[in-house]
């Protein structure tokens, strides 16, 4: 997997630590090698994990090499962006988007 930097990647094995477990709120980009918004994305969420590490987990997980954690949530689209609270799932946003665009749909779960 392309992982953007500054960004941790989950697994199936780990993501009820990593993600559901987590202090801070959690944005989970499903994601794959083979998509192109994918990896569009990428400089974005090292960005995003750069500013609001305070206040939000930045994490990345591999649909094709994770299909337990995607089928559980049902995501069929890449990227797919997950936000979790509390363990979890509070906002779901599908396909690439502009960072300014991306933290206004984050304020309100924030």
């Amino acid at each position: 997997m392309i992982r953007a930097a500054g960004v941790a990647e989950v697994t199936d094995a780990d993501f009820g630590t990593e993600v559901l477990g987590a202090e801070l709120p959690v944005l989970v980009e499903f994601t794959a090698d083979w998509c192109p918004p994918c990896r569009q994305m990428g400089p974005v969420l090292t960005a995003l994990a750069a500013e609001e590490g305070e206040r939000l987990k930045v994490v990345q997980l591999d649909v094709d090499t994770n299909p337990l954690t995607t089928n559980a949530y049902q995501v069929l689209s890449m990227p797919t962006f997950m936000v979790f609270r509390g363990g979890e799932p509070v906002r779901s946003m599908v396909g690439a988007r502009p960072k300014r665009r991306l933290l206004e749909e984050l304020t309100d779960v924030l």
